[in-house]
């Protein structure tokens, strides 16, 4: 069962989505709100939307077709990194100046029991489904990141799942650890959507396939296909660390790292389509455009 919202007559609508992709309008103003009606009722958000949906007629309309906004306007989003081999080899590649077999403090991120974990974004700085991601002006080597994004409650639990694209900086990021908030933290850097899975409808959180897909001028240039089984880090493990005298507003996105990295001598261009597909989830589309 997927949550999403849309835009209809000027006013934003939250809809469940079946797996027979049939789209029914939910009471609810947010993603949250829902959650918390079932919290209240004692039953789980999928128990709660079911009730909701049994004797309503679905719209008329695909899913996909509708103006969709981002599934939830999260307060904050954080991110988690060096969370896969493949992240950890590109860290090493852009600090070492291109360097195969060089070895960083990437490796010792890796394999730390602290995890890397940062603040991405916040609701003003976020887009969602069909919205333009910003390049930044001083950078000359950026990629999208597709990644699991964690949606959590206020208690650090995990209520959701989406899509979520942490654009970077390769070049900052490589010339000084220290400038990571520059390489990661700018307008309109992080997109999440198109939907939020429910949590009790995700059988095995690490048994999805990630597909990430650029397109310039009308020609795929780039499809890399991965999969969250990769994850060396548990999920509940990430949460736990981000909650560590921490606040956990409710709505709260943890983005799960990236096991795709496109080819290094790619860089994104204004007008790139970019395209994240996870198993379940749907796919978020964004286009590139200049900041």
């Amino acid at each position: 069962m997927k949550v999403i919202r849309f835009r209809e007559d000027q006013a934003i609508k939250l809809a469940a989505v079946t797996e027979q992709d049939e789209t029914f309008i939910l009471a609810e103003p947010d993603f949250m709100a829902l959650v918390h009606h079932a919290d209240k009722a004692g039953i789980t958000p999928l128990e709660a939307v079911s009730r909701q949906i049994g004797n309503t007629k679905p719209l008329q309309r695909d899913w996909r077709e509708l103006e969709l906004v981002v599934p939830i306007e999260a307060p904050e989003v954080w991110a988690a990194g060096v969370t896969y081999e493949r992240s950890k080899e590109a860290r090493n590649y852009e600090a070492t100046g291109g360097r195969m077999d060089a070895s960083t403090f990437y490796d010792k991120v890796y394999d730390a029991e602290r995890p890397e974990l940062f603040l991405k974004s916040t609701a003003a700085r976020t887009v969602g489904p069909g919205g333009e991601v910003c390049l930044r002006s001083d950078s000359h080597w950026q990629v999208p990141e597709p990644e699991l994004g964690l949606v959590l409650d206020r208690k650090g639990r995990i209520v959701g799942y989406t899509i979520g694209n942490d654009m970077s900086c390769r070049d900052i990021e490589g010339e000084n650890p220290l400038y990571l908030p520059q390489a990661k933290i700018w307008r309109q850097s992080c997109s999440i959507g198109p939907a939020i899975v429910l949590a009790e409808a995700v059988p095995d959180p690490y048994a999805l396939q990630m597909t990430c897909r650029i397109f310039r001028d009308g020609q795929q240039v780039v499809e890399e296909t991965a999969s969250t089984g990769t994850l060396k880090r548990r999920l509940d493990e990430l949460v736990s660390f981000l909650s560590r005298d921490n606040v956990v507003f409710d709505g709260t996105v943890l983005l799960t790292g990236t096991c795709i990295v496109p080819p290094n001598q790619f860089s994104l261009q204004a007008g790139d389509r970019i395209e994240i597909e996870i198993t379940g989830i749907g796919r978020l589309v964004n286009t590139a455009a200049s900041a």
